[in-house]
């Protein structure tokens, strides 16, 4: 090596051609894997951005309440919309790992891409793996508790005759896309802490939203609280509501009640005829669920005094009526003002009237039903954790944050 430096020291005409031609293959090396490393780097910024828009539809479907296979779906067509080559594609919620592992208002995606190699592919001949993940959150601005859940009925939520709603600390949520789908007619009166809609409302001078400025249109559809519930089941059969004090189970000619009776604690299935309350009856029960089959109507008179709770604890936690989802029954609730039902009122196909004037313990109760149609007093409150019941997120905004 020596004596070549000293030669080509001696020759300067021919030195920088000799350098050059020694020196090539390294520039060229060092040219190809500059560029390929660029490509890395610039298709590692497409995957992050694929990945960004992806958990966002991901976070969307989601508060829309659809399903895990829904959700994959879309964000696999957003993916793939945005120029992303089938690899892996995961998505949870919630995440397992970061800054929001466990968080149950967070979803996450992760891609996974095989980038193939074009230079350094004469040294290593595996694709390279690049991945990214973005996680979104969905923070809640506000939370309901008069729900409905209807796509298009008109009037989905309804105030009407002489009928006083007030809800603190709570909002009023209609799904509807209906022109009125929230409604407060004549000399009715509704305060909440705001009032939304998927659609636009119809109020007179008797609706007043006491933290929003107006109501709120055009809002997303919030997702259903109790769809992932299971339907009871049960193996005890009983074939009327007799007696002072009713077990749980199925009651296969239906729940007539009248005069004084206590429900234990648990589970009762209405599968054959109706629920009723009759006149004066006097009903009381804690930590009670009451699952209404398809076809049974529930109906409750006016004169009679009810005082019922849902359990705190457990699968149908703050669920004190549940209506079979394919239900089709008519559903009418009728008390005093020393009546209490406290828990969720749950519809999800069928349309609630609320007649009386009652509400619940402290005045927890939640309605969430088809539609709500309100004709009487109620004063309704929102903090009611400590009697189990599911929170309704209105106005969730999505956000990405990883």
């Amino acid at each position: 090596m020596k004596k070549l430096t000293t030669f080509l020291a001696r020759r300067e005409a021919g030195n920088v051609p000799i350098m050059t031609a020694l020196m090539m293959p390294f520039i060229v090396g060092s040219v190809g894997f500059g560029v390929e490393t660029a490509n890395w780097f610039h298709q590692d910024l497409k995957l992050q951005q694929v990945a960004d828009k992806a958990v966002y539809t991901a976070a969307l479907e989601k508060r829309a309440g659809s399903t895990t296979q829904k959700i994959l779906q879309a964000v696999t067509a957003t993916a793939t919309d945005n120029g992303y080559v089938p690899g892996t594609l995961v998505v949870r919620y919630p995440p397992t790992s970061g800054a929001y592992n466990g968080n149950t208002t967070a979803i996450e995606v992760a891609l996974t891409k095989q980038v193939p190699r074009s230079f350094t592919a004469m040294f290593i001949t595996t694709p390279l793996s690049e991945n990214a993940r973005a996680v979104a959150i969905m923070q809640t601005a506000a939370n309901a508790c008069v729900l409905a859940l209807s796509t298009t009925a008109s009037k989905a939520v309804n105030v009407s005759g002489s009928g006083n709603v007030a809800l603190s600390g709570c909002t009023v949520m209609s799904n509807s896309t209906a022109a009125d789908a929230v409604s407060v007619q004549g000399s009715a009166k509704m305060s909440a802490d705001c009032i939304i809609s998927v659609g636009n409302v119809s109020l007179r001078a008797g609706a007043t939203s006491t933290t929003c400025a107006k109501p709120i249109t055009n809002a997303p559809p919030v997702a259903d609280p109790y769809g992932s519930v299971a339907v009871p089941t049960s193996s005890t059969n009983w074939p009327n509501a007799s007696g002072s004090t009713l077990q749980p189970g199925n009651y296969i000619n239906g729940m007539n009640l009248s005069g004084t009776k206590t429900l234990n604690p648990g589970v009762y299935i209405v599968s054959g005829g109706n629920f009723s309350i009759n006149a004066n009856a006097n009903i009381s029960g804690s930590g009670v669920t009451i699952y209404i089959a398809p076809g049974v109507t529930v109906s409750m008179n006016g004169n009679a005094t009810v005082n019922l709770s849902a359990p705190t604890s457990g699968t149908y936690s703050g669920m004190l009526f549940f209506g079979d989802r394919s239900g089709t029954g008519g559903v009418t609730f009728n008390g005093t003002a020393a009546s209490r039902l406290t828990g969720a009122i749950y519809f999800a196909n069928q349309d609630v009237k609320y007649l009386g004037n009652f509400s619940g313990n402290g005045g927890c109760t939640q309605v969430v039903a088809k539609t709500v149609d309100w004709s009487g007093n109620t004063s309704i409150s929102q903090d009611c954790t400590a009697y189990g019941m599911a929170s309704i997120p209105a106005m969730q905004v999505v956000k990405l944050v990883e």
